[in-house]
């Protein structure tokens, strides 16, 4: 049974797009990609002095479970040399599970949702833009509310394209074209 699940990516360390497009390209081994968001340039939190990131958000149709779905995510950081030096640090890649269709998973090593997703900024505007209507299963508030919800700060800035598409919507009319 496909499930589908929301990813937010990040990169603050080499050539970020690249990291960011490579990783697209291997996720799409985990399952059908079906939409990403543009690329987001965005002000570190928590630990600040470090470059900016680039985030965006993947929404992905699988019929992996949580756990087999993040050993892959896990596999893709380690392939592209993911180092987990310092908690919240430069990172090449970083790759969390936002949602995982309506599940709420509370295991060692995995929560679904993501614990912090509804508080951060450089989550919540690349969601938007591929999943705007989309509820959380536990505080029941579709992305675009749990938006509005955030209080000001956090620089988030749209910066490009991924190279795969501009939207979901390109995406979906690129795949009706092709399997017609």
């Amino acid at each position: 049974m496909k499930k589908r699940v929301y990813l937010s990516l990040g990169a603050n360390v080499g050539d970020r797009a690249a990291n960011l497009n490579t990783a697209i390209d291997r996720i799409a081994a985990l399952g059908k990609v079906t939409a990403v968001s543009s690329f987001y340039e965005t002000e570190p939190v928590e630990l600040t002095a470090q470059p900016w990131f680039l985030n965006c958000a993947l929404e992905l149709e699988t019929e992996k479970m949580p756990r087999q779905l993040l050993a892959g995510i896990l596999k893709i950081e380690k392939e592209m040399r993911r180092q987990r030096v310092q908690k919240k640090g430069p990172r090449t890649l970083d790759i969390d599970i936002l949602l995982f269709g309506n599940s709420i998973v509370k295991a060692k090593g995995l929560t679904i949702p993501h614990p912090a997703m509804h508080q951060r900024r450089f989550v919540l505007e690349p969601l938007a833009e591929i999943a705007l209507e989309v509820r959380h299963p536990v505080f029941r508030r579709t992305v675009r509310e749990l938006q509005d919800a955030l209080p000001a700060g956090q620089g988030v800035r749209r910066a490009s394209a991924p190279r795969h598409q501009t939207s979901g919507l390109e995406l979906q009319i690129r795949n009706e074209k092709t399997s017609s």
